[in-house]
């Protein structure tokens, strides 16, 4: 067994570890070899340094053992000294990457130790600056005389690359920096990420001798991520301006070779998940919002088998615009992050199941799930009902929504002493209370809004027009939205239409200088606010993907008028969304709706009040959401109108309180509602008692009986397991060679039935 993990070892791509017998006669390497990059002293601190280092063994790159997603208890991260005496390595067991420091600092390898894959073709720089209108590497190494793949002999006749900046040192901190997060509520995880962080200090050379760049590489316990960021400091007198960064660029091996596709859309993309914290809306998910991830060519890799050299295969991470800031001695730069995740498989379910644990980790506060309701008046007396009926059902949460007419910016003290009281009112009962306000698609006025680039004038931008956050509205806009939640004391705010991403060509706003600044200062100015609320406990429901900045709510996307189909139509289209939008995200961090007055149109058709009228479509609806680990704004005035109806949200809230953790745990789906048969889908936990929770619908008008293979591979058990359906009395099953045990299923007309899984 030992032999074989050496023999993966070398054949996962290390390419530093063969050249170990070479130099194996000394512990320090010859200063003749770190010419042309690192001085003789850096180099000798550099190589003191490695030596403190544990030397790589076959954790560091071979293949691993286990499924990480079913017990990932083993797989933490540590840092190498490579056996060469040259490199350095991080690794976790999952994945590594693989650093070479002499004669200047590269990237050699990225290991996918789930599948034993070697990802890079290519010896990499760790990305470029440019200041002033020149630009700089951050490292880098010259010579590689064949890009489609790489051999580790070459690197001694390698050498540092022009113009770039040079290693100095590296440091070994043992906490994963992440957000303040204030803990206040229910959460399915409340711990905090841990791992390891390795810090590389590089200098600039000639005009920019006098600034350090540090670059930082997070790797995580538990999980094949590893998260960069980097930092500038200025030591002169003078100011610099970064232009632009490319934080990455890295080489990578490409999945497949296609000769004549000359679309890049349509070329298969390594596998692995690339994502940043530069999220800008308007978007309810990763993809639609990621701004800096850019699969590019390599015309240099001339060997490629496209015949027009169009491979989508390095990896750069940078801004279409910007930065544009300055750096002085003052006021350093800290770039935004990328997250960078090796996948094992391209099935669906699997993939959603990495990106939910990487959600899970690094931005916990996203499975807090307060029940809530989404009240439709700010009205002292309205508001005390629906508190007082919440506390009667078990509900959480009251957030006083759009149209109620409060107005969070306005901070007079008779508004303030307002909705103060009303907060003390909700506290005393074991309530929170939140509130509402909108931001972007407002017209404010020519002076503030963003001015598009293309005419000049505002309008034609994302939502036609909104205000700038550089501009002094939107500086003092931000001050009163915080000023209002700390003096009243509300904990919740639902920020309708955060910053859309839109540049602004203004060169009259206080807080930029012009558009190639616009975006990196708006960005700035609205995650400051959302780092803000997830330090001080306030919950924070945003129609856009700021996840990584503290938000820990997202709409789980729909059309607004599709709430004011028939409710008999809205059941259906409701567990579509339910099942169609949880692949990549925890149901815990996704919002639906319900309209229990009318929304968007529809009339009395679509609407549940009265509610005791229409009981059977509101515990539908409320089951199949809480089922689904999906709190839906249930917008009206009051949750229950006559004691049948109190009684019908008692049992459900119930319900879901007692298996809230299994109902906030992973999705894994299986079947998709299509109004013809059952659907269904079943949560997963295996580190929880109860394995899973399974939910089956009949949309029909008949009684139904179904058999069903129902896949428990992602419970963890792998024998036997116990089975109940609903209440009722454990049956044992044996489970069938693909994890799964069948089941017959009796679904009753238009209704649902569930089973839990011990």
């Amino acid at each position: 067994m030992k032999t074989r993990h050496l023999v993966l070892l070398l054949a996962a791509s290390l390419c530093c570890m063969n050249l170990y017998a070479r130099h194996a006669s000394t512990s320090v390497v010859d200063a003749e070899s770190a010419v042309g990059g690192l001085s003789d002293n850096n180099w000798e601190n550099l190589s003191r340094k490695l030596r403190q280092l544990p030397v790589a063994d076959y954790f560091t790159t071979a293949r691993c053992e286990g499924d990480w997603l079913i017990d990932a208890s083993k797989f933490k991260a540590g840092v190498w000294a490579g056996r060469d005496g040259k490199s350095i390595v991080i690794s976790n067991g999952l994945v590594s990457r693989i650093f070479r420091l002499t004669p200047n600092l590269a990237t050699v390898d990225i290991v996918n130790q789930m599948t034993g894959e070697s990802m890079m073709r290519a010896v990499s720089g760790e990305g470029e600056l440019t200041i002033n209108g020149k630009r700089w590497y951050l490292g880098g190494l010259d010579g590689q005389v064949e890009r489609g793949y790489f051999r580790e002999e070459w690197l001694d006749d390698m050498t540092a690359r022009e113009d770039s900046f040079i290693v100095e040192d590296f440091a070994i901190e043992q906490e994963i920096p992440t957000l303040k997060w204030a803990r206040s509520r229910w959460a399915l995880n409340k711990t905090l990420p841990t791992g390891r962080v390795l810090v590389f200090t590089l200098r600039g050379v000639g005009e920019v001798k006098d600034l350090k760049v540090k670059l930082y590489y997070d790797i995580y316990d538990h999980l094949p991520l590893i998260r960069k960021r980097m930092e500038i400091f200025n030591y002169g007198d003078k100011s610099v301006n970064l232009d632009s960064f490319k934080l990455e660029y890295l080489a990578f091996a490409e999945p497949e070779s296609p000769v004549e596709e000359s679309d890049a859309s349509k070329f298969l993309l390594p596998n692995i998940h690339i994502e940043s914290d530069f999220h800008v809306g308007p978007a309810f998910t990763e993809r639609e919002s990621e701004h800096v991830e850019h699969w590019v060519t390599d015309e240099a890799y001339t060997s490629q088998t496209s015949y027009r050299l169009r491979t989508p295969c390095i990896l750069d991470v940078s801004m279409a615009v910007g930065p544009d800031v300055e750096i002085t001695t003052d006021s350093p730069f800290k770039s935004y992050m990328v997250y960078e995740m090796p996948l094992d498989s391209y099935d669906r379910e699997r993939v959603g199941l990495f990106k939910r644990r990487m959600q899970y980790t690094v931005a916990p506060w996203t499975t807090e799930n307060p029940i809530f309701m989404h009240l439709t008046s700010a009205n002292p007396e309205v508001v005390r009902r629906a508190v007082d009926q919440c506390v009667e059902c078990g509900y959480e949460m009251v957030i006083i929504s759009f149209g109620a007419k409060l107005n969070a910016e306005d901070i007079s003290e008779e508004n303030i002493a307002r909705f103060r009281e009303l907060v003390e009112y909700a506290n005393s009962k074991g309530i929170e209370l939140g509130c509402y306000s909108l931001l972007a698609s407002r017209w404010i006025s020519d002076e503030v809004d963003v001015i598009n680039p293309k005419t000049g004038k505002r309008g034609d931008m994302t939502f036609g027009s909104s205000p700038c956050l550089c501009s002094e509205w939107g500086h003092e806009y931000l001050a009163k939205i915080k000023t209002f939640i700390e003096r009243t004391g509300m904990t919740c705010l639902e920020h309708d239409g955060s910053y859309s991403g839109d540049v602004c060509a203004s060169t009259s706003h206080a807080y930029h200088k012009g558009l190639n600044d616009s975006r990196w200062r708006q960005f700035e100015k609205i995650t400051e606010l959302y780092n803000w609320m997830c330090e001080k406990g306030v919950y924070l429901n945003v129609p856009d993907y700021y996840f990584l900045n503290g938000s820990t709510k997202v709409g789980i996307g729909y059309r607004e008028v599709n709430w004011s189909l028939p409710r008999e139509r809205q059941i259906i289209h409701t567990r579509q969304i339910n099942y169609r939008c949880t692949w990549e995200r925890l149901p815990s961090s996704l919002w639906s709706f319900v309209p229990l007055v009318q929304y968007h149109g529809g009339g009395a058709a679509a609407t549940l009040e009265p509610l005791s009228e229409h009981l059977y479509e509101y515990r539908t609806l409320m089951f199949q959401n809480y089922g689904a680990g999906v709190q839906a704004c249930y917008r009206g005035p009051r949750l229950y109108d006559t004691d049948e109806t109190r009684q019908v949200v008692v049992d459900v809230i119930a319900w879901y309180k007692k298996y809230r953790e299994i109902l906030n745990s992973d999705i894994i789906h299986l079947r998709q509602p299509d109004a013809r048969d059952w659907d269904g889908i079943m949560h997963v936990n295996p580190r929880l008692e109860q394995k899973a929770l399974a939910m089956f619908y009949n949309p029909t008008d008949k009684d139904m009986v179904r058999t069903i293979n129902v896949p428990l591979y992602y419970t963890g058990l792998s024998k036997v397991a116990r089975i109940r359906e609903q209440e009722g009395k454990s049956r044992t099953y044996k489970l069938n060679r693909d994890y799964s045990v069948t089941l017959q299923v009796t679904i009753p007309a238009g209704g649902y039935t569930w089973y839990v899984v011990e």
